[in-house]
């Protein structure tokens, strides 16, 4: 069969897109607090035949900068934070085919609890759901989950391994054909082919056996989007769907190339792992009009909204410096949360103690610099270039505004896509693995590493 593009819609339970300024565009809706607001966005995405709908999220609203949360409030950014997986079950009403994704954090939550929340969501959405495996990245987070400050990069992920040991051996608690449902014999389901868990580890104890049997798709599709070496490693390991954040093709392939050698190192398929790459259309019927389009957009972000972000990205206060006094390596090596923000900072601009100001700028946090802004033959031609040169297998299309983003990004570009081949015209199955390709797992069949096997 020929390759083609897998589509997810990039979305956030709270007052604006990932783009903060997004809230601030004339067109926007401005009731993000509604179900119907997300479920006019998931009819537009399931109209456009999007593999998913996927949720970011954060367990705090940005307040490292400056470590004050006035900024954050007075201007918007990002600053309500509802939880997504109530979101998407309103989502899951309104839609048949759509997969339901969400993050949620290894670092804040215990095993039994997340099993049990995507197992729930997935039986009722006919096995639609997707879980996106963080370990988030700021002391914020630590302080309204009960900690002090938050784990240790490298640690955090030690410690998401065991907890995906956890979550999956739970998932796999229900063998297929366990449920009788014989009113005459009185039996609902074979006692046999549920089990204990029973496990103790360094970070975990669970018991089980878990409450919660198998859905349609065998259990849901796992999301990464580690970008360190580690989380690399982690990606390769564990991830189905892989979010990564090139900025050129260069850059994709050479992460492309390493998440699947760690999955192959994992000894996973990684033709079984679909890597999708987060962009910013601008789209338009003519590349003119998307061009005035963007002309709107540019005038809507703020420096604060920047400064904020990668903040709370590094875990840094940059409040703490003149902006362009440079920061020392103590500085640098002391951030924590998505170091790849870090290392592309220094790849990028070159430099070895870059300012906050050069953070700003090469960044791309709360800005529009990388949007990709044309009519359906632009877009088309540079998502088409990115996907055949083998730099992702889809995209993670994120918003300027909210739903005109998507609903444009769906009218124009998605049937030039379609005409050229490149995406399906229509959904394969019910299930989100029938979409996507891939297989229903078998209970216990990502214990058949040679990695997990030696552990």
């Amino acid at each position: 069969m020929t390759r083609q593009m897998v589509m997810v819609g990039f979305l956030q339970a709270q007052n604006c897109t990932n783009l903060p300024s997004s809230w601030r565009h004339p067109d926007s809706r401005d009731d993000s607090m509604s179900a119907d607001y997300y479920q006019e966005i998931a009819r537009i995405l399931e109209a456009g035949k999007f593999h998913m709908a996927f949720f970011d999220d954060r367990l705090a609203m940005p307040d490292r900068y400056g470590n004050d949360h006035r900024h954050t409030v007075e201007y918007g950014i990002r600053c309500v934070k509802m939880d997504p997986i109530v979101v998407l079950t309103t989502m899951g009403m309104v839609t048949e085919k759509l997969g339901l994704a969400s993050t949620c954090s290894t670092t804040y939550y215990e095993p039994f609890d997340v099993a049990r929340r995507f197992a729930t969501l997935d039986l009722m959405t006919g096995g639609r759901a997707a879980w996106n495996v963080v370990t988030s990245v700021n002391d914020g987070e630590a302080h309204n989950m009960g900690r002090d400050q938050h784990l240790e990069h490298d640690l955090r992920y030690d410690r998401a391994d065991e907890f995906m040991e956890v979550v999956l051996g739970h998932w796999d608690s229900w063998e297929d054909g366990s449920l009788l449902i014989d009113k005459k014999s009185g039996r609902f389901a074979d006692p046999d082919k549920v089990k204990r868990l029973d496990h103790r580890g360094p970070f975990f104890k669970s018991r089980g056996p878990f409450t919660v049997p198998r859905s349609s798709q065998g259990h849901p599709v796992v999301i990464q989007a580690g970008a360190s070496g580690r989380g690399q490693r982690f990606a390769g390991r564990w991830g189905e769907v892989i979010f990564t954040a090139a900025r050129n093709l260069a850059n994709a392939k050479q992460g492309y190339d390493a998440i699947r050698n760690e999955a192959a190192k994992a000894g996973r398929d990684p033709d079984q792992m679909f890597l999708c790459n987060l962009i910013t259309p601008v789209s338009g019927a003519t590349k003119s009009e998307a061009e005035d389009k963007m002309a709107l957009i540019q005038k809507l972000p703020l420096e604060i909204d920047a400064l904020s972000l990668l903040a709370e990205g590094l875990n840094f206060d940059f409040a703490a410096k003149g902006i362009d006094e440079p920061l020392t390596t103590e500085e640098l090596q002391g951030m924590q949360g998505m170091l790849g923000i870090r290392d592309g900072v220094l790849r990028t601009s070159g430099k070895t103690n870059p300012s906050t100001r050069d953070f700003v700028t090469f960044s791309g946090r709360g800005q529009t610099a990388d949007a990709i802004v044309g009519g359906p033959k632009e877009i088309a031609d540079r998502l088409e270039e990115m996907f055949a040169g083998r730099g992702c297998d889809g995209f993670v299309i994120a918003a300027t505004y909210v739903p005109g983003s998507y609903a444009d990004f769906v009218h124009h570009i998605v049937p030039e896509l379609q005409r050229r081949g490149l995406f399906h015209k229509d959904y394969a199955g019910k299930t989100l693995r029938e979409n996507l390709g891939l297989p229903r797992p078998a209970a216990g069949a990502w214990k058949t590493s040679p990695r997990i096997a030696a552990e």
